[in-house]
């Protein structure tokens, strides 16, 4: 295997929950004594374990090699747990007396309720828009104040009542979809719970797959009695349910909402009609949809990422990407990006000669590891040096290409540069020299 092809391997295989293991590691202070671990492996497992966000995926944190870890990502509340345990709220200072043996048994007495702490947090993440706006940033807020905020909703419920359900005929307001627009002609719905309450918001506004005839839709993902086709769609991105604000024309028997409805899926590149039949986005957008365009170009890009953490196009010609494009132009695809993104790839592999112009704007993505930009651009903005996290740099077959910013070198984390096949560019001398010191060369231009 190639050495850049192990480089790129290590780097996009990165954890969140390698980061955060740091906690178990000794370390020294300024005078070089040694200090001990914050806390045992094993009490860094069961936090991690604890939060409900966390997705092992079938590693066993115990018994997992390093290679197996790579799999697990840490979830959202894990620094929280963290810092709770390692900071219990204790009625001694510490210049008291049985000051350290409260924080003993402090420390005993929450991992005694870890099962507590996991639940009042699913009911945190689920339940968080309801929550006074103050009150949605769980690292301001206590292990009791969580408690206090939550204990009144319940994780149990996984089917709208009958009385939800008629008012949602008339409001569109239904458990388990979020009103996210409310405009003059059309009203968008977002569904993203992939609970059982998710998919009985699905089941609903697709009238139970009852078909047009009933005044219902075909949405395979309002089935009622099958699952997996709602599934396999909501582990990628939410659905959207399009509704006409005012309407008098039929209605659905079962749902009672308007029978002109539509659904859009973008990571699937899933625009439907009641009859699920793929509409033209771009001549609805541009057209009998207009007011939503705006409100759309946020979650269209969004939805063009994987996870919102990596984009990767390979074709400017095909899917939503090319609707995108043409909706808003290559430079609103940028600045439309969300600043999660930790990998950024453009490959242009239609032999055109579309170039991408990639605005100052980038310097936003503060979280970026990987940049991949092969036969689309003729420049490279210097606010690419603002890029603190960058590991990967890869510059391949740019024939327009011309030159990189030397402040390159000046990047903290920057493990390698390939600028192989963009033969017109000029390495600057601070990036060659840097380059000598990791053996192989810190760049590649051949």
């Amino acid at each position: 295997m190639k050495f850049t092809t192990i480089l790129r391997k290590i780097i996009l295989e990165d954890t969140k929950y390698e980061i955060l293991r740091a906690v178990t590691q000794p370390s020294t202070n300024r005078e070089g004594k040694k200090i001990k671990p914050m806390m045992t492996i094993d009490e860094y497992n069961q936090l991690v374990a604890a939060d409900p966000t966390t997705r092992l995926n079938n590693v066993d944190l115990q018994t997992a090699d390093s290679k197996e870890l790579t799999k697990v990502k840490a979830g959202s509340y894990v620094q929280w747990l963290i810092k709770n345990y390692l900071s219990p709220k204790t009625e001694r200072t510490p210049e008291e007396r049985g000051y350290a043996q409260e924080v003993i048994q402090m420390k005993d007495r929450f991992m005694e309720d870890l099962n507590k702490f996991t639940n009042d947090l699913a009911k945190f993440d689920r339940f968080k828009a309801r929550l006074p706006e103050n009150s949605r940033d769980i690292n301001k807020l206590t292990p009791d104040e969580l408690y206090d905020l939550v204990k009144d909703f319940s994780l149990e419920k996984t089917k709208a009542s009958a009385d939800e359900k008629k008012e949602a005929s008339q409001t569109y307001a239904h458990p388990g979809g979020k009103i996210v627009f409310r405009g003059g002609n059309w009203t968008v719905v977002k569904i993203s719970d992939q609970t059982e309450l998710g998919r009985d918001a699905a089941c609903f506004y697709g009238g139970n797959q009852l078909y047009t005839i009933k005044g219902e839709t075909n949405w395979c993902t309002s089935s009622p009695g099958y699952d997996g086709n709602f599934k396999r769609y909501i582990k990628d991105g939410p659905l959207y349910v399009i509704i006409p604000t005012q309407y008098e024309g039929k209605r659905g028997e079962v749902s009672g909402l308007p029978a002109n409805r539509y659904q859009f899926h973008f990571p699937s590149n899933q625009f439907m009609d009641e009859n699920d039949k793929q509409q033209d986005l771009v001549q609805f957008l541009n057209g009998p949809m207009s007011e939503l365009k705006d409100f759309f170009k946020p979650e269209f890009a969004k939805g063009l990422t994987v996870g919102g953490d990596k984009l990767v196009i390979d074709s400017f010609n095909q899917g939503a990407i090319g609707k995108f494009i043409g909706l808003y132009g290559l430079d609103e695809l940028i600045n439309s990006l969300p600043d999660t993104l930790t990998e950024f790839s453009i490959q242009n592999n239609d032999n055109n000669n579309i170039i991408v112009h990639i605005p100052e704007s980038i310097s936003r993505l503060k979280k970026l590891e990987t940049i991949m930009l092969r036969n689309c651009i003729s420049e490279i903005p210097d606010s690419i040096c603002e890029l603190s996290n960058l590991r990967f740099i890869a510059l391949m077959y740019n024939p327009k290409l011309t030159s990189i910013p030397d402040c390159i070198a000046n990047l903290p984390k920057l493990l390698f540069v390939n600028l192989k096949g963009s033969n017109n560019v000029v390495v600057p001398e601070s990036i060659k020299e840097k380059g000598e010191g990791y053996g192989e060369g810190l760049w590649e231009i051949n």
